[in-house]
């Protein structure tokens, strides 16, 4: 049994629907065992001890029940900023999945970001919900290359294994992309990288692939991210070359993002590929009367 933290409001409503559109946030879980090197949810900011152990919301179905109920406005539900709804314990909990209900039963729509293939055993859920409200799924994918996303995500399922997943959402006619970041410096960012991820996204059938070409450092995750470079890649020099050039900036992109960014964009033209948020929020709001964001509760 994992262990469990008190919470009084599991679903809070966004400060901006910039994001995706989305208008309400969800974490049931604190914590995390994908064990990505880069994780931002590591910053000191967050004040989330023990990262890797992961933690439920105590009573969080009853809660979330009760925080739906009195939202006035229906809109999108968010989940997986801060830890991914699907980690292995989710597998024997349900705890995501009986949430996904409780959002359908309250005529809400959903947005989820994950690494987990886990997300497929939901599909029913998401499929009911898509009846009546937008349904998003954002898969996290940094590299086209197995062996680099095992050493840099080595709780998470291989690159292969979530192209799978987007092909098997798409199947279902579910709008399902790509989170195509952190792209990190010196690491991930080859150009011949980027267009060979988009290219096996298309053939995925993937709907979007939203990226950042670069990565962001806070403290406490800074110190974790450079101390695992020199472990995982010995001899290389990275985290003398990253204080070189960043320092202790938050905001690191990479050196070639401005060359990223036009061979990304011109080959998901060619593949209709959507890659701003400008164009992913109404797409995949479109028939369900969301033009506007929502502003109120």
């Amino acid at each position: 049994m994992i262990g469990q933290i008190p919470a009084k409001h599991i679903i809070t409503k966004t400060r901006t629907s910039d994001w995706f559109g989305m208008d309400y946030n969800m974490n049931i879980y604190h914590g995390c065992c994908h064990g990505c090197i880069y994780c931002d949810s590591r910053s000191a900011c967050y004040q989330i001890r023990d990262f890797d152990k992961i933690r439920a919301k105590e009573d969080a179905l009853r809660i979330i029940r009760d925080d739906l109920r009195r939202k006035v406005k229906k809109g999108v539900v968010g989940t997986g900023a801060m830890s991914d709804p699907y980690n292995p314990f989710e597998a024997r909990l349900h705890l995501t999945r009986h949430a996904l209900e409780l959002i359908d039963a309250f005529g809400f729509g959903i947005g989820i970001a994950t690494k987990s293939t886990l997300l497929k055993r939901d599909m029913d859920v998401l499929e009911s919900i898509r009846e009546h409200s937008p349904v998003l799924l954002k898969v996290t994918i940094t590299t086209p290359s197995d062996q680099l996303s095992q050493k840099l995500e080595p709780g998470a399922p291989p690159s292969s294994a979530r192209l799978d997943l987007i092909a098997h959402l798409s199947s279902r006619r579910l709008f399902a992309g790509i989170l195509l970041m952190p792209v990190l410096p010196f690491i991930e960012d080859r150009e011949e990288d980027i267009l060979r991820l988009v290219a096996m996204a298309g053939e995925a059938g993937a709907r979007f692939i939203y990226p950042y070409f670069g990565m962001t450092l806070r403290e406490g995750q800074r110190e974790w991210y450079l101390d695992h470079l020199e472990e995982l890649f010995p001899g290389e020099g990275l985290k003398v070359r990253y204080l070189k050039r960043y320092g202790n900036a938050y905001g690191c992109a990479s050196p070639k993002a401005k060359r990223l960014w036009d061979a990304f964009t011109a080959e998901c033209e060619k593949r209709h590929i959507l890659y701003q948020m400008k164009d992913i929020i109404p797409a995949y709001k479109r028939g369900y009367g969301y033009t506007q964001l929502s502003l109120f509760d």
